[in-house]
């Protein structure tokens, strides 16, 4: 989807309400009114039957050290197998690659970072959006190509925003600049301690990407494409610089500090991504039914 939706209507940033949506009203609204897709839910709560793990210096398939498990009904990221973590980043990937969707993650850090983690790990995940495939990362690679949704804990004291933008091998435009750094933090506020915290990452296509925790829209950019720099140990073939990201697949990260996961779940937005009323008459009805 191009950005002609971005300027068919206004998105709210601001209130309680569920701030994805867009505030227009379709004029077939009445004929559309039954228009509300379910959610899928990502992770099942029992198995990650449904997901490829991919760990750097490790093959693809091979979940080290038991780095990703499910107990409790939870999708937990630990590190009691490593002796030291020696910068084996790692993301467990879903197995089927999405466009235009909204995409739902319930996480919270819990206990202390594994030994020999870099200092900006420490509480530290994220949700990887518009991945290249778990297949084309190369062996040593610490980053899929992707647009990342960085998730930060706080430390009980400093400020410490959730919900930034990271660009390993990616370039995006926000407020219609085209941003070359590799983090750009967010307007939220700092989420200290264990405490569960969701984030919703609304994603239309090549068109426009949003970060909202817990209600609040806190980071928003266009135009998402490959470039830059922020990914090492690639296979360049992968790399094609200025290459629009309209598709990709959803990864959750392994960065040395142990986090858990009750919910990833997904509302697929596709069926609507060429019908600007269809669109706009979902996202109005997912804003009523929060």
């Amino acid at each position: 989807m191009n950005l002609k939706l971005q300027q068919f209507c206004k998105w709210g940033i601001a209130g309680t309400a569920i701030l994805f949506m867009c505030s227009c009203q379709p004029k077939t609204a009445q004929n559309n009114d039954q228009e509300k897709p379910e959610w899928i839910e990502l992770f099942n709560g029992k198995d990650l039957d449904d997901w490829t793990i991919k760990i750097r210096k490790h093959e693809l398939g091979d979940n080290y050290a038991n780095t990703f498990k499910v107990e409790d009904s939870l999708l937990k990221v630990s590190y009691e197998g490593y002796d030291a973590f020696d910068q084996q980043y790692g993301h467990i990937y879903y197995n089927k690659p999405f466009s235009h969707y909204l995409l739902r993650v319930e996480y919270r850090f819990v206990g202390d970072q594994a030994n020999g983690g870099e200092g900006w790990a420490w509480r530290n995940s994220g949700a990887m959006l518009h991945c290249q495939s778990p297949a084309s990362i190369a062996l040593d690679q610490d980053f899929p190509i992707s647009l990342e949704a960085q998730f930060l804990g706080g430390d009980g004291k400093a400020e410490r925003p959730t919900g930034n933008l990271c660009t390993p091998g990616t370039e995006a435009f926000v407020g219609g600049q085209l941003y070359t750094e590799h983090c750009l933090n967010s307007s939220s506020k700092t989420y200290h301690g264990d405490r569960w915290v969701k984030a919703d990452m609304l994603v239309l296509g090549d068109s426009i990407i949003r970060h909202i925790i817990e209600g609040d829209t806190v980071m928003t950019y266009t135009k998402p494409r490959i470039g830059g720099e922020g990914v090492n140990d690639f296979d360049p073939t992968y790399k094609e610089d200025g290459k629009q990201l309209n598709s990709g697949y959803i990864a959750l990260q392994s960065e040395s500090h142990p986090v858990q996961f009750r919910r990833v779940a997904l509302i697929d937005l596709q069926p609507y991504a060429h019908d600007q009323e269809k669109l706009n008459a979902v996202l109005s009805k997912l804003r009523k039914d929060k």
